[in-house]
């Protein structure tokens, strides 16, 4: 009795025992194998597209991309070059295009400085003897349409009158390549004969007419002189040229009115106060200007002058007739 008790006592414990089994590191990774993993949810964004659509791969639906088409043939030199190129390892080939991309930017924009700071010149004036006398600017050859690019908004054509009395109209269609592309268009003409009176009238009158500044060079010293000046002077004001003209009323109608022959500073002050303002003095008539004290005749004369007489003076146009002497006896005589 004694053992059956004691058996189903221990058939009641092996009921009651719960046996855990623990699989093998074999097992695990055939299982995690043989499950495809799901698509992610669209609604839970992937912090990057690769990661977001990198489920298309293993859909059915996927198709590897077309094989790319074969290098051209390459010689033996570039062969193994390209050979060593793809031996190298990738930590390098990254590193030496980092620094060929930092090389080209760098001089890129040292190129950018050097052409801004520099004259560019134009194809056309190769072999010209001008070029030797620029010393002091660094300039470039360039594709221009001008002659010499003295900044963003400033040219200059070069003229040789030489040049010019073989070439009248060669001014004018230079002057037309330019269209309306620059501010300051400047002809720089080198006065390379002796009779230049008549060439340079002709090289003013098609300065004026264009809107060219003209400035003239008895030398290619000079003419170089005058293009190193244009480009130093490009970003600078107008200040170092302009004269300082005071603000107040009085020192300016003493500069106007001290420009008339025998005029001093205290008339100006006398017509100042007496008349108030220049519109009323140059209104005023020769006898309201003689009761000013200190204003004799001579001052009068040339104040009421210069206020009242033509820009352009009439010139008469009828001709002198000279008279023939007479004699005593009335009748005329030889010049002689």
């Amino acid at each position: 009795m004694e053992d059956k008790e004691e058996e189903q006592s221990d058939h009641r414990q092996k009921k009651n025992k719960i046996i855990i089994e623990i699989p093998s590191y074999q097992e695990v990774l055939e299982s995690s194998q043989s499950k495809p993993k799901p698509p992610p949810s669209l609604f839970n964004p992937s912090p990057s597209f690769s990661q977001a659509f990198s489920f298309l791969k293993s859909s059915e639906f996927y198709s590897p991309p077309p094989p790319p088409p074969p290098p051209p043939p390459l010689s033996a030199a570039s062969s193994s070059q390209q050979i060593g190129r793809l031996e190298a390892p990738s930590s390098s080939s990254s590193v030496s295009a980092a620094a060929a991309v930092t090389s080209s930017s760098s001089s890129s924009s040292s190129h950018y400085a050097q052409t801004r700071n520099a004259i560019l010149v134009s194809h056309r004036q190769k072999g010209n003897p001008l070029l030797k006398h620029i010393r002091n600017v660094r300039w470039n050859f360039a594709d221009v349409a001008c002659d010499y690019l003295l900044g963003q908004s400033s040219c200059a054509l070069y003229l040789s009158l030489r040049y010019h009395l073989l070439h009248p109209d060669y001014l004018y269609y230079r002057i037309r390549e330019l269209q309306k592309n620059f501010k300051l268009r400047v002809i720089l003409c080198h006065v390379d004969v002796e009779d230049a009176v008549k060439p340079l009238l002709e090289v003013t009158r098609t300065a004026l007419f264009h809107d060219c500044t003209l400035l003239c060079g008895w030398s290619l010293e000079e003419c170089g002189r005058y293009l190193e000046t244009i480009k130093v002077y490009e970003n600078k004001p107008a200040d170092l040229i302009q004269g300082q003209m005071d603000t107040d009323y009085l020192s300016r109608l003493t500069h106007a009115l001290t420009t008339v022959r025998h005029i001093n500073k205290t008339d100006v002050v006398t017509l100042g106060s007496t008349f108030g303002s220049l519109s009323h003095i140059m209104d005023a008539s020769m006898e309201d200007l003689a009761r000013c004290p200190g204003i004799g005749e001579r001052k009068v004369k040339r104040l009421y002058d210069t206020f009242h007489e033509p820009f352009k003076r009439v010139v008469s146009s009828r001709p002198t007739v000279m008279e023939t002497p007479v004699q005593d006896n009335g009748e005329p005589c030889s010049a002689n």
